[in-house]
């Protein structure tokens, strides 16, 4: 599998491009008719993500123009996501899922405040990824913005975490305290109750 970075009017991107419309106007009775620039998603100012399975053939497709405050409810420093799409043959492989992970990381490297979405309610896996990706429901935006079946999301983007300083070494312990003495037993490092024995250990138990 391999995501590559290429224009909002790629051939390949063309063709997925296609297959959402069709998705659109199965589920809302109409393709999505938001104006879209190509030019909108060339980097810095956006960016637009291919996936290929292992014989070349394109199968999800995702991408993040940058947008400011205006009419239609965007903010100052949005990242709004766009044709986040997975053809069916290629559904439950965490496909999505990979491609949100990579554009939060490109919008965040551009310097863009928050993520926000538009989606609707009939789209069910589409909000139940983006909820359990750590998105909340936000003040509509958009063409839809007064749609009833419109909803909107948002995440913050967070800067990624300085690297720790290096710890100073620790002084060197006193002979009474790692062999023992008259006043004590030699000291010890006991576990605490109820943290698994990895934690214990010093390693992460998270999957």
């Amino acid at each position: 599998m391999q995501i590559r970075t290429v224009r909002y009017d790629h051939p390949d991107a063309r063709k997925l491009n296609d297959r959402v419309q069709l998705e659109y106007a199965e589920r809302y009775g109409e393709p999505d008719m938001t104006e879209m620039d190509p030019a909108q998603f060339d980097p810095p100012h956006g960016i637009y993500l291919l996936v290929y399975d292992e014989d070349g053939t394109p199968v999800a497709t995702g991408g993040w123009r940058a947008q400011e405050r205006n009419g239609e409810g965007n903010r100052d420093g949005d990242a709004e996501l766009k044709r986040m799409y997975v053809v069916p043959e290629a559904r439950g492989r965490g496909l999505a899922r990979r491609v949100l992970a990579a554009l939060e990381d490109s919008a965040r490297a551009a310097g863009r405040k928050r993520v926000v979405l538009e989606t609707g309610t009939r789209q069910p896996e589409a909000i139940a990824l983006y909820t359990s990706s750590g998105y909340e429901p936000t003040e509509k935006f958009g063409l839809y913005r007064f749609e009833a079946d419109s909803r909107c999301y948002a995440k913050p983007l967070t800067r990624a975490a300085e690297p720790a300083a290096p710890a100073s070494p620790a002084p060197a312990a006193s002979a009474s305290a790692t062999s023992g003495s008259a006043t004590g037993p030699a000291s010890t490092t006991e576990p605490v109750p109820g943290t698994p024995p990895a934690q214990q250990a010093g390693v992460s138990t998270a999957s």
